[in-house]
């Protein structure tokens, strides 16, 4: 992480360039408090669990030192000097940044397996155009998520936004400097620059782009943390700070003391009782922002006193001049060196990880980043400097399109395998209920006979279908075109599959959940001759949340799941199905917390309870699917690390399995009046879930079937659903 040049070079540069006088040492030690708290943080440090607000101190940083500069210089010249400002910035940042990220690409693309290899390669090629940040916004990473392999490049958030930020930052000053000179004339006026329409301009940021960043951490929390428009107040924040540093520099020494050591117990605070698991940025985000707002502020008038000088102590100050390489450094190498070693870190060995990268850091900013900041000839030419950081920029994305190009496809090397064949009897109409429990034994003990020939295999077949590597495309197909709804979209299209003329309807209902069963279903439904009618909204649960809040009626408003649960259910009302099967994620309360729902507490059981009841009222009968085992790990990824060990990537059914819950949910779906099926002997032996079964891969990620696998199970489904029908 960089911030303007508030620390001093390296002991060798300082005897030939003096320190400027409006160096500020607790700045440099402040920069360096902050790279340790994130440091804690990435390497789970027992008390660090909130050093992810490091980014915040260090963009309100950033925003006080750029926007002084940038001030001290249009209020004396009327504008600012872009190409200067520019070179500064590339040659510092650019080559470091590039040079390291062709490191990470290489080695990811060596270390990682190519499933994982892919998208971290086109991470580094999007990082390496400072546009990394709403690169992860696009593929909806989730900073905080343990559940899936982070990327190594995933800490170029941060360089994405202070490039965005450098690059907006003066052309935002001079336009409004610009907008004063031209008043002042049309006025008559001394062209003179007061901070009061500058100190407007940041409020106006700050207000917005905070309302922006509260509003997008509810309803697309990618963005809120990645993206400059909900980060842009911590740096207004700091701006609005240097332009109001003449006030804070007449506080009192004892006022400025009791301020200083206040923000700096509120950062500690902040570190310490912040937790990954609560919305993040939100309002939390005020606590750091306040606590580096009162540092800064107490150094204005007393920056080697109080706090200060704890902050100015040199071991601190070195710390700070390292945090840029040291931060570019530490996250890869804690990713990356489980790869190396062959199983997850402990603690000491993250520590040992975090000391080995802090020395290739020092290394890298005596050999690289020094020379580079302060080469006189490229100090005398900003042109220069910025094709430096032009040729190392576009060097390092080449490199990345290169190696993108050279990562192996990942196939199973191991035996064919004949796919598994299930087949399932029909009992005839006006047959006995015994008659069809004993077809939906039949099926299921298929299953369980393929499932138990399936524990223990080694080698992923040659023959996998899907292959690993395409399973990503398919987990794009889960929307059907358009069938099932996208979080953010509104109604629900008529998607009839099957005969659709025909005067049994079968309704699918529920999340992506429902959308993986859709290939199951769509072949019974031909089979059987029904009209088959999927209704699935992402992201949404089809149990309606307990109470309504003001968060939740924001939320609503973009995302519309209220909405889209009246009108599919008015919409069964008024066609009769003959059966409505419910289908859906347990994740709601654990993997996210915008619902107000948290699978199988009593709020979630009493609105599956009313579901059942309402959808019951329609004339249909009801059959509710219990959950998929839970893997809590991307499945297609674990394989293509272990193509000669299937057995690293299976399942163990008292993990992966909530039989208290499902035993729950079964209890509340008869409360309602319909039917509970738990499918987990589709899925697991007693004690074991394989992950590939004959030859079919069974997850497309940590959550969702295979197409394949589910249509392999159209005869269970069928089964139960012809179950369900008969049951009176």
């Amino acid at each position: 992480m960089h911030q303007a040049d508030t620390g001093s070079p390296t002991k060798e540069v300082q005897s030939r360039r003096p320190t400027p006088k409006d160096f500020r040492p607790d700045i440099e030690g402040l920069r360096g408090f902050t790279l340790l708290a994130i440091l804690g943080f990435h390497a789970e440090v027992p008390g660090a669990g909130g050093g992810f607000v490091g980014p915040d101190v260090f963009f309100i940083i950033s925003g006080f030192v750029i926007t002084g500069q940038l001030w001290r210089e249009v209020s004396k010249t009327g504008t600012i000097k872009l190409r200067p400002f520019y070179g500064a910035r590339a040659r510092r940042l650019l080559p470091v940044s590039a040079a390291i990220g062709v490191v990470i690409v290489i080695a990811s693309a060596i270390l990682l397996p190519p499933l994982q290899a892919r998208p971290v390669v086109g991470d580094g090629i999007a990082c390496a155009l400072y546009v990394g940040n709403y690169w992860f916004i696009l593929r909806g990473v989730d900073y905080f998520a343990t559940h899936v392999p982070p990327s190594p490049f995933q800490h170029y958030w941060t360089l994405g936004v202070e490039e965005q930020f450098y690059l907006l930052w003066p052309p935002m000053i001079i336009g409004t400097a610009w907008l004063i000179r031209r008043w002042r004339r049309s006025n008559n006026a001394e062209t003179t620059y007061s901070k009061r329409p500058f100190l407007v301009l940041l409020w106006l940021i700050t207000i917005g782009s905070f309302a922006i960043s509260l509003l997008a951490t509810y309803v697309v929390p990618a963005a809120a943390y990645f993206s400059l428009p909900t980060r842009a107040w911590d740096l207004s924040i700091g701006g609005l700070l240097a332009l109001t540093a003449d006030r804070w520099r007449r506080l009192s020494p004892r006022a400025a003391a009791i301020t200083g050591w206040s923000g700096l117990a509120l950062l500690l605070l902040a570190c310490n009782q912040l937790t990954a698991g609560m919305r993040y940025p939100g309002t939390a985000a005020l606590l750091p922002m306040l606590g580096t707002a009162l540092v800064l502020a107490a150094g204005c008038a007393l920056p080697s006193l109080g706090c200060g000088r704890v902050l100015a102590w040199s071991p601190m100050r070195a710390i700070g001049r390292l945090s840029y390489s040291w931060y570019l450094w530490h996250w890869p190498f804690l990713v990356l060196a489980p790869a190396v070693v062959g199983h997850p870190l402990g603690l000491i060995g993250r520590l040992a990880m975090v000391v080995l990268s802090g020395v290739v850091g020092a290394l890298t900013l005596r050999f690289l980043e020094n020379p580079l900041r302060y080469a006189p000839p490229l100090r005398r030419s900003p042109l220069g400097s910025i094709a430096v950081g032009g040729i190392a920029t576009a060097m390092a994305a080449c490199v990345g399109v290169a190696v993108l190009d050279r990562i192996p496809t990942p196939i199973g090397h191991g035996a064919r395998v004949a796919p598994v064949t299930i087949t399932a009897t029909i009992p005839p109409a006006g047959a006995p209920i015994e008659a069809y429990d004993s077809a939906v034994n039949q099926v299921f003990g298929q299953v369980q006979a393929a499932l138990g020939a399936s524990v223990g295999l080694k080698a992923v077949p040659s023959n996998l279908t899907p292959s690993l590597a395409d399973t990503p495309a398919e987990k794009g197909a889960l929307y059907f075109n358009g069938c099932l709804r996208n979080p953010f979209q509104t109604g629900q299209p008529e998607c009839a599959m099957g005969d659709v003329g025909s005067a049994t309807t079968v309704a699918l209902i529920g999340d992506s959940t429902s959308a993986m069963l859709i290939p199951a279903f769509q072949q019974v439904a031909e089979q059987r001759h029904w009209r088959l009618e999927p209704m699935g909204k992402g992201a949404c649960s089809v149990i309606e949340a307990p109470a309504s809040t003001l968060l939740r009626n924001v939320v609503e408003h973009f995302k519309h799941c209220e909405q889209w649960r009246s009108e599919i259910v008015a919409r069964l009302h008024a066609e009769h199905p003959q059966l409505v099967v419910v289908s859906m994620w347990r994740g709601y309360g654990v993997s996210e917390s915008l619902s107000g729902l948290r699978s199988y507490d009593p709020d979630w059981l009493d609105g599956l309870t009313r579901l059942v009841r309402d959808l019951r009222g329609t004339g249909a009968k009801v059959l509710v699917l219990g959950p998929v085992p839970d893997p809590r790990f991307v499945v297609p990824l674990c394989l293509s690390a272990n193509l000669d060990d299937v057995t690293a990537c299976e399942l163990h059914r008292a993990t992966a399995v909530n039989e208290s819950g499902i035993a729950a949910e079964s209890a509340a779906t008869a409360a309602g009046g319909g039917q509970y099926n738990d499918l987990t002997d589709l899925f697991c032996t007693t004690d074991l879930c394989p992950v590939i079964v004959g030859n079919t891969l069974v997850y497309m990620d940590e959550t969702h079937a295979t197409f394949e696998y589910s249509r392999q199970l159209a005869p269970a489904m069928g089964a139960l659903a012809d179950r369900a029908l008969a049951r009176n």
